[in-house]
């Protein structure tokens, strides 16, 4: 028999969503506790990048990036489509507005797996929705060893992001949270933990102001 809701259940349902930022140098897990995250949380939303890189194998169109050209890329940019946008690696990536404002004004909490660049844009144009998470890896010997066993790319570009993550990794600072990954599973409980207590904060508790007026008028 399913569960029915009490007047107070319904009510706390009225609440904004969230824009849980994921960031981390190539490599250290935060694709991977994103995919978990979104399954072990299915009302929550994958925000969708655009991106003018290629595919890489497995990645589907519309579901992992929506791959534009850069013409496409520059078009939508001068019309105020996106809510950041970014220079990575000499392809550009975005996160289209319309999708995201639509989940968060229905009380659906959004992810974003992007980096810090992408990270600082959204911090200007929302930051109150905004809940930033850095995810570190334990050492750089790792990090290196991740990178070579998901065997997506060549040892150039290997060395390419090894170099760069140095400087990634400077930017922890203004992130809310630092998890550091040093195993999966625990990274994942933290990262719960995180969004949990976010989803708690009284500013994104929209039921609230009628039902302490509700209190203090004796209903």
């Amino acid at each position: 028999m399913a569960h029915a809701q009490s007047a107070l259940e319904v009510l706390k349902s009225d609440r904004r969503g969230l824009m849980v930022v994921l960031s981390s140098p190539s490599g250290a897990g935060k694709t991977t506790l994103t995919r978990q995250l979104l399954t072990d949380h299915p009302d929550m939303a994958m925000s969708v990048s655009a991106t003018t890189r290629p595919p890489r194998p497995g990645e589907v169109e519309g579901k992992d990036y929506f791959f534009i050209d850069k013409t496409r890329f520059g078009e939508l940019e001068a019309a105020g489509e996106f809510l950041e946008h970014a220079k990575v690696f000499d392809n550009y990536y975005a996160t289209p507005r319309g999708p995201v404002e639509e989940a968060l004004s229905k009380g659906r909490d959004v992810v974003f797996d992007i980096d810090w660049q992408g990270a600082q844009q959204l911090t200007q144009a929302a930051a109150d929705d905004l809940v930033k998470i850095f995810i570190l890896p334990p050492n750089m010997r790792e990090l290196e060893q991740r990178l070579r066993t998901r065997a997506q790319d060549s040892d150039s570009v290997i060395a390419k992001r090894m170099s760069k993550s140095e400087a990634e990794i400077s930017h922890w600072p203004e992130y809310d949270y630092v998890i550091v990954n040093e195993d999966i599973e625990t990274a994942l409980e933290e990262l719960k933990t995180i969004v949990k207590s976010e989803r708690m904060r009284r500013r994104r508790q929209m039921w609230l102001g009628g039902f302490v007026k509700s209190l203090t008028e004796g209903g």
